[in-house]
């Protein structure tokens, strides 16, 4: 597989934040892993993600001394407010400012955007909650939504079929991802000023069709905030250091 961070076209110091739906939190731990073999990584999230999804291979903190003691540690650090029950909730989007601040720290990696497992999600007004120093936004969209009916396959339905123009009963075609992603009430949806935007199109299990990437990709083309298009296949047991 490409290397994450190539793909996306990650630089020596970056705040990645991780929009949309299907495949957020896989991405943000492969990218993870990788940058953290040779730099110094802190993982977090603003928003909720199930307890299940904390990696093993990091160090999970949940205050400031935590925090402060971690990077200087070998294991990437992952930053959570708290864990109640099977859910983990996430710090302020200021407080990964403040990560990202930090002297000694290379990247910080935000999952900014909840999608209860689904496949594509437009926003509500009050989302994403994507930290103001944010360098690159990944707006993510699952391929595995193509063919399904809208009502079934997308989070917040009510805000996808209103951008566009079709119903709850429609399939999601290859356009309706287009149009979701590329949307100022989608996925460039709070994207802070001066952020570089990364469309990242996701498959589970397969290498995502290039006719479909193309088809997309061309639709995304003239949208001038967004930077690149790439495409991931979601692998079982990815990621690992």
């Amino acid at each position: 597989m490409i290397s994450p961070a190539v793909q996306l076209g990650v630089g020596r110091r970056e705040l990645v934040s991780f929009v949309g739906a299907g495949g957020k939190t896989t991405l943000l731990l492969g990218l993870g892993a990788e940058l953290a073999s040779a730099a110094r990584v802190i993982m977090t999230t603003t928003t909720k993600m199930g307890a299940d999804q904390l990696p093993d291979w990091t160090t999970v903190c949940r205050t400031d001394a935590e925090v402060a003691n971690a990077i200087g540690g070998e294991d990437p650090v992952f930053v959570v407010d708290s864990v109640a029950g099977e859910k983990v909730m996430g710090v302020t989007a200021e407080y990964a400012d403040a990560l990202f601040a930090r002297a000694g720290v290379d990247y910080v990696l935000v999952e900014a955007d909840g999608a209860r497992r689904r496949l594509l999600k437009a926003p509500a007004a009050h989302e994403p909650v994507i930290p103001q120093t944010t360098t690159i936004v990944v707006a993510i969209a699952g391929l595995d939504a193509i063919g399904g009916r809208i009502g079934d396959v997308a989070h917040r339905p009510e805000r996808v079929i209103a951008l566009t123009e079709r119903t709850l009963d429609d399939l999601v075609a290859p356009t309706d991802i287009a149009t979701v992603l590329s949307h100022s009430d989608g996925g460039l949806h709070h994207v802070p000023d001066g952020a570089r935007v990364v469309v990242a199109l996701t498959k589970i299990g397969s290498e995502p069709d290039p006719a479909v990437v193309s088809e997309i990709a061309s639709q995304l083309q003239d949208e001038s905030r967004i930077d690149r298009v790439v495409a991931f296949a979601i692998e079982p047991g990815w990621p690992r250091p």
